[in-house]
């Protein structure tokens, strides 16, 4: 195990011998890393927090510190990541509070950038990246190989749909479609299919013009959101293994706070 003589471990913390913890880390006594993980420098890892294998968190991050609510009174919330992930420096992510469901989870596999916070009970996919200065307030829910630009802030309980990309210094309110590229450079609208990012995640060309075809009953055409589902689905009938258009449909429907459209 190689721990900085500057570095404060508590008692109780499981740390492996194969971990790396650097100069002026704080590791505190509920804390569990996994197999190979690195604390570069002036990292503060606290309360229930639990990383999973080969993780990489840079200087001044702060991970798993009490929540920014004024309700929470000190209960023995969790924060809890999975493998491969790089944590950039002066990044904060909140432990969960008993009313958000006592957790804040982070992926497999993500990239967040330097001085991106994630706030209370938000749920971080596999594969995301957050850039640099995305603030998400509590209770979101970013899924899977979703892009979160720059200077992002998101609203609580907003979702970002699968493998969406959201340009830099977007104002998030309601929740973007999967799939989807939204920007403030188009008022703040969905403006089209993130089809480079869909392509090299291996999406095939029958699964993108699916795609493509829903998009354009929802977005380019005259239609509002209801018959826009309903053109959706009745084109599901026709094809019953368009499994991301279906994805898309549900998505859609379930929305609480609606879409960014």
């Amino acid at each position: 195990m190689s721990i900085h003589a500057t570095a404060i471990v508590a008692e109780g913390a499981r740390v492996p011998d194969s971990c790396s913890v650097g100069p002026y880390c704080i590791v505190g006594a509920d804390v569990v890393l996994g197999e190979d993980c690195r604390l570069v420098s002036h990292v503060v890892l606290d309360g229930h927090t639990t990383l999973g294998a080969r993780n990489r968190v840079f200087p001044f991050a702060s991970l798993g510190c009490s929540p920014q609510d004024l309700k929470y009174a000190g209960e023995p919330t969790r924060l809890v990541m999975g493998d491969d992930n790089t944590v950039r420096e002066s990044v904060t992510i909140s432990r969960g509070t008993v009313g958000g469901g006592g957790v804040t989870t982070v992926g497999s596999g993500c990239l967040i950038m330097a001085y991106t916070h994630i706030g209370h009970d938000s749920h971080i996919g596999n594969g995301c990246i957050l850039a640099n200065s995305a603030t998400l307030a509590g209770h979101v829910i970013v899924e899977d190989y979703a892009v979160v630009g720059a200077l992002c802030p998101v609203h609580q309980f907003c979702r970002i749909g699968k493998y969406s990309y959201i340009g830099g210094g977007t104002t998030i309110t309601q929740d973007v479609l999967p799939f989807s590229l939204t920007s403030i450079e188009r008022n703040n609208h969905a403006y089209g299919l993130n089809k480079v990012g869909l392509e090299r995640r291996g999406f095939t060309p029958v699964q993108i013009k699916e795609l493509r075809h829903a998009y354009r009953l929802l977005t380019g055409s005259k239609m509002n959101t209801s018959d826009a589902l309903k053109a959706m689905r009745e084109t599901l009938e026709g094809s019953p293994d368009a499994e991301h258009v279906k994805y898309l449909v549900e998505f859609i429907a379930a929305s609480e706070r609606g879409i960014i459209k």
